[in-house]
């Protein structure tokens, strides 16, 4: 069984996020995302409250997708849930500097777990959770951003 992280901090997830996930499938048999509950930031939305999300978006319609929560080094919560592969999606030459750093500190930390990228859908390449955020504060239109439910919670927040 090919099983893979997806870790980030989805704060909040975005269409381009669940497009990841969904494409994500086609080459493996299992994802966990993994949203980082990282105390040194501080997200608009909470750890348990973007799992949820992302469980009332993917979970009834993927079920080979699970949503968990996790703090600390990606490497170690790809080996807590026996994870062979990381998932990262890349929108732009500016993500792959760092993406390649990422993976290449990863690797070095944990050698048999390897780095998958997957290209962003050119209709996401210029998305991002900030910029969302950002939009929503000013009570700008995001429906075509994240899914429903999101854009709701969005909004009671602003």
């Amino acid at each position: 069984m090919i099983r893979a992280i997806y870790p980030g901090s989805f704060d909040p997830v975005t269409n381009g996020h669940i497009d990841i996930a969904k494409r994500a499938l086609r080459i493996v048999d299992e994802l966990v995302i993994g949203v980082l509950n990282n105390s040194n930031k501080t997200a608009l939305f909470s750890a348990d409250e973007r799992v949820k999300m992302l469980q009332d978006t993917l979970g009834a319609e993927h079920p080979k997708i699970r949503v968990e929560s996790f703090s600390g080094l990606t490497v170690d919560f790809a080996k807590q849930v026996n994870a062979n592969i990381i998932i990262r999606g890349l929108r732009a030459v500016t993500d792959y500097e760092y993406e390649l750093q990422m993976a290449q500190i990863n690797y070095e930390l944990c050698p048999e777990l390897e780095t998958t990228f997957l290209m962003a859908n050119i209709k996401y390449a210029f998305l991002s959770s900030s910029m969302v955020k950002e939009i929503a504060s000013f009570g700008g239109d995001i429906s075509d951003f994240v899914p429903p439910l999101v854009a709701d919670q969005l909004r009671e927040m602003f």
